[in-house]
């Protein structure tokens, strides 16, 4: 279905249904950070382990992760008012179980299901972008959808720190959960009226490639595991997981082409034909790989090292969220005209904005942390606001609107997976430094920042590899 071809959906009611799906994709990709800081208070109600606390951080980014393709090819066959509503409600009614709970036990489970529930969510939302628009107009909308993944990314742990200081110090990380509920209500009723079923006609495919589904979900299983786990884990037996992952992950690879031959596969490799799909997909996993890791490691240094409440600390991340808000919202409105250079531009700023951050620690170590990184951090905002819906838009501006859940359901996944990845290799260049002597973590935060920096450099390598051929294919 195109947005031409039903005359149900005027330009009014499609932009009330991709607000829907917008509102829902901050409310689920915000619960990713947004725990961060509530991890103190949580840990003195519940008297949970170390090991727990991993798990209701990290329990959640797995089985988001696992679910995103499955549910992209759902929405695809099923139609995407079906999977949204369903993975709302379970959301909604998964944060409520979590703000309840009693013990940590009831607390991991409810994030697992309320993971998976996110991951249902978030392909309908970017196949419903493919659905109701077309071709350039596409920019202004996946502007809009990167400035949400950004905006609720960074401000995660700020809003965090407003509800714990709402709640108390006892209850308010209850509220961190209990705030999805109402919100969650209106967007089940809202989406069931707004979005697009599926199209009348359209046949249900009742072949679901379980097979594929079962190496996918082992694949990314044993390549996050020792990921999420990096703390708990100890000796390096665990890092042989991960090899085994990519391996089964390249099994799933032939077993999908071997598939398509008969029917619809779970995912169709030969998306990965295509430069704009494959190149991009490459650059959203180095970038997540290094932007997510960069909340974790200053919430970790102004909390933990400077002793900064959560409130200040999810303050001093503000100027990044305003950039990324300021900046996806222009970037989807000019990505048509300057592609992937756009992008290259935006990942420079970023490079620059954490490099100029570790410099302005280094030079004014007695200053307030939240003053001396604002306006380096706003430009790491800024470059990261021209980094994610762009290089969304291009990415999938060659994907079909039948695959467009899946297509977008396995670029997320490899978000998911260079965030997990960037977090234990960030996170383990900050932990080691944390022996340095004097000023430790000042040095610990200026290292790690670097190294962040270094992987989004990569992702800049590969803007670059993409513009050069795609300069050389102009010429020719």
């Amino acid at each position: 279905m195109s947005a031409d071809a039903d005359t149900a959906y005027d330009e009014r009611r499609r932009w009330q249904a991709l607000g829907v799906g917008l509102v829902a994709a901050f409310m689920t990709l915000l619960d990713i950070s947004i725990v961060n800081v509530a991890i103190p208070s949580l840990d003195r109600a519940l008297q949970a382990s170390p090991s727990d606390l991993q798990w209701v951080l990290s329990g959640y980014a797995l089985a988001f992760g696992l679910v995103l393709v499955p549910a992209g090819r759902f929405g695809d066959v099923r139609g995407r008012r079906n999977a949204f509503v369903l993975g709302i409600a379970l959301f909604t009614l998964t944060s409520g179980l979590a703000g309840l709970a009693q013990s940590p036990g009831w607390l991991v489970a409810a994030r697992l299901v309320q993971g998976a529930a996110a991951g249902l969510v978030n392909p309908q939302v970017t196949g419903l972008i493919q659905q109701l628009f077309q071709g350039p107009e596409r920019g202004r909308p996946f502007g809009l959808l990167g400035a949400t993944i950004g905006v609720s990314t960074a401000i995660g742990p700020l809003l965090g720190g407003l509800l714990i200081a709402a709640g108390g110090a006892e209850h308010g990380w209850r509220w961190v959960f209990f705030v999805n509920v109402p919100v969650g209500i209106v967007a089940v009723v809202l989406g069931w009226r707004l979005l697009p079923g599926r199209p009348a006609g359209q046949p249900v495919r009742r072949r679901q490639d379980p097979i594929g589904v079962l190496l996918l979900g082992v694949g990314v299983t044993l390549v996050l595991l020792p990921l999420v786990q990096r703390e708990q884990w100890q000796g390096a037996a665990k890092w042989l997981l991960v090899p085994a992952g990519l391996g089964t992950l390249v099994g799933f690879g032939f077993w999908e082409r071997r598939y398509a031959r008969n029917g619809p596969p779970l995912f169709d490799v030969r998306l990965i034909s295509h430069q704009s799909y494959a190149l991009g997909s490459l650059i959203a996993l180095l970038y997540f790989g290094g932007f997510t890791a960069i909340f974790f490691i200053l919430t970790l240094y102004l909390q933990s090292g400077l002793g900064y409440s959560a409130l200040v600390a999810g303050l001093a991340i503000t100027p990044f969220a305003l950039g990324s808000a300021a900046a996806a919202a222009v970037g989807g409105r000019i990505v048509n005209r300057y592609g992937r250079p756009l992008v290259a531009v935006g990942l420079v700023a970023v490079v620059a904005g954490l490099a100029l951050t570790a410099l302005a620690i280094e030079l004014a170590p007695h200053a307030p942390v939240p003053w001396v990184t604002a306006a380096p951090l706003l430009l790491a905002g800024l470059g990261s606001g021209l980094v994610i819906a762009p290089n969304q838009t291009l990415t999938l501006s060659q994907v079909p609107v039948p695959q467009a859940g899946s297509g977008a359901g396995m670029l997320q996944t490899g978000q998911r997976i260079g965030s997990a990845a960037g977090i234990a290799g960030v996170g383990a260049v900050f932990f080691s430094a944390l022996s340095d002597g004097a000023d430790a973590w000042s040095r610990a935060f200026e290292r790690s920042l670097l190294a962040s920096a270094g992987i989004i450099s990569l992702a800049l390598l590969a803007a670059i590899v993409d513009i050069a051929r795609n300069h050389r294919r102009g010429r020719g």
